[in-house]
């Protein structure tokens, strides 16, 4: 009995000295260091939190899923052919009249009122437009414009009601990492909600392009997505899906929206003035990435280097020059050109933005004047703008514009972009409203030639029949 008695006196003191030995060595420790982490995190929330935002991976994207599905429509693009419809139905002086479907997409609405925002090439050659909104109601719909160069079009409808809609967000806030849904109508199938993180922000898909600057997702988006919302968790529109990159024509992890502050300036635009008043600071430049033996000689590989300002801009005006280099535009940080160009993009003519510039070492910044882009399409696929006194001067001729963009597979951008148009017809070209003039004064199955200086000086001359 004294042995059982001492056995658990034993116990007891051993229970207690290791129960004390823990207190002692181990759970101050684990206290100070849950509290450092406690700490930690506290000053993390005060440096990042914002009550408007929802951060953190165990994110709930019900909320924004709903805000969004019943502003997103499905978009018909009908084509309507009347005629003959064979060699037979000539003879007998039949006519017919008959539908295609030429593609489908998505539209998001922006107003109550029925305005809808989706891309150029959903609604392009459209005879009849047909929305459907989310609860199956259908309506017609009519262009009220477009841009080509973005891919931004302006579409309206005429509901007998208000309509959800979905706000604009600030693309420029929007961080790589955060996560977004894209909301559309794949492959016919209405209302379809993905998600994914923005991968990558001023993606330019084309180097020959300059005005290129999409937002990145991973967010799965196939054909028939095209023109749909990419949303942030708020339920805030910050990109119209626009273009996937892929081997099979689906999704393969790659997917681009234009950033909605640049889709926000071409809607309004549209809305305001009929179209697009596009301000440009009037350089040309480039990536040190793409010229190492700049990037070696700066000592830098983030920026744009100033290679060319145009003879008469804002820039110039200013007093920025050849060979400095741009590494803000209202304290934007410009690692790339199309983080300049994105920029500028939600500008317009006579707005004045602060660049912060390199020159000799020394940073400066400097306001400049934004002044007009005036460019055309003419029909036979390609853009042009007016040409600066310098490249007129340059091509060694007194007249012409310059071709600043191909629309056309037919043309190869390395050999006609920059090259200088004199002549259309035998009518010397001016400006682009001489250019406009020369193709509106075409009679039905006239024959056009065009005459121009391609980039090494040479004069040529295409018929066009």
């Amino acid at each position: 009995m004294r042995k059982l008695a001492s056995l658990l006196i034993v116990s007891i003191l051993g229970g207690a000295l290791t129960l004390g030995s823990y207190k002692l060595f181990f759970e101050e420790e684990n206290v100070s260091f849950l509290q450092e982490k406690k700490d930690a995190t506290q000053s993390l929330i005060q440096a990042n939190y914002d009550a408007n935002r929802t951060y953190g991976t165990n994110v709930d994207f019900t909320a924004a899923a709903e805000k969004t599905v019943h502003a997103v429509v499905h978009v018909k693009n009908v084509a309507v052919y009347s005629g003959p419809r064979s060699w037979a139905d000539v003879m007998r002086g039949k006519t017919e009249s008959s539908k295609a479907l030429r593609g489908t997409g998505s539209g998001v609405i922006i107003t109550p009122d029925g305005y809808i925002v989706t891309n150029n090439h959903v609604i392009d050659g459209a005879n009849e437009l047909e929305v459907t909104l989310n609860n199956n109601k259908t309506y017609k719909a009519k262009v009220v414009g477009a841009d080509a160069t973005s891919d931004i079009a302006l579409i309206k409808v005429e509901p007998e009601e208000e309509l959800e809609y979905i706000p604009f967000g600030n693309s420029n806030n929007v961080k790589v990492g955060e996560w977004v849904l894209a909301v559309g109508n794949p492959f016919n199938l209405k209302s379809t909600v993905t998600a994914g993180i923005v991968s990558a922000k001023s993606r330019n898909l084309n180097p020959n392009a300059t005005g290129q600057s999409f937002i990145q997702t991973d967010a799965a988006i196939n054909p028939g997505n095209s023109g749909g919302a990419l949303v942030n968790i708020n339920g805030e529109l910050v990109g119209i899906n626009t273009a996937i990159t892929s081997m099979t024509g689906s999704y393969v992890g790659y997917a681009f929206a234009v950033p909605s502050n640049n889709a926000r300036k071409i809607v309004e635009d549209i809305m305001e003035y009929g179209d697009i008043q596009q301000g440009i600071l009037g350089i040309r430049g480039s990536d040190f990435t793409r010229t190492p033996e700049l990037s070696e000689e700066y000592g830098t590989t983030q920026g744009v280097y100033v290679s060319e300002v145009t003879s008469g801009s804002g820039a110039e005006k200013a007093g920025i020059k050849s060979k400095d280099v741009i590494r803000k535009v209202d304290n934007i940080k410009i690692n790339k050109f199309s983080d300049l160009t994105g920029y500028i993009n939600t500008k317009r003519p006579n707005d004045t933005v602060n660049v912060t510039i390199l020159r000799d070492g020394t940073e400066k910044e400097i306001a400049v004047k934004l002044t007009e882009l005036r460019v055309t399409q003419l029909p036979i696929g390609l853009e042009v703008t007016n040409a600066t006194k310098d490249e007129l001067k340059f091509y060694q001729t007194e007249n012409g514009v310059k071709i600043s963009k191909t629309l056309s597979e037919q043309y190869s951008e390395e050999e006609f972009v920059g090259s200088i148009i004199t002549e259309i017809n035998g009518e010397k070209i001016y400006d682009i409203r001489d250019a406009d003039e020369a193709f509106k004064s075409l009679e039905r199955g006239q024959g056009l030639t065009m005459t121009f200086i391609d980039k090494t000086g040479q004069k040529q001359r295409v018929i066009f029949r």
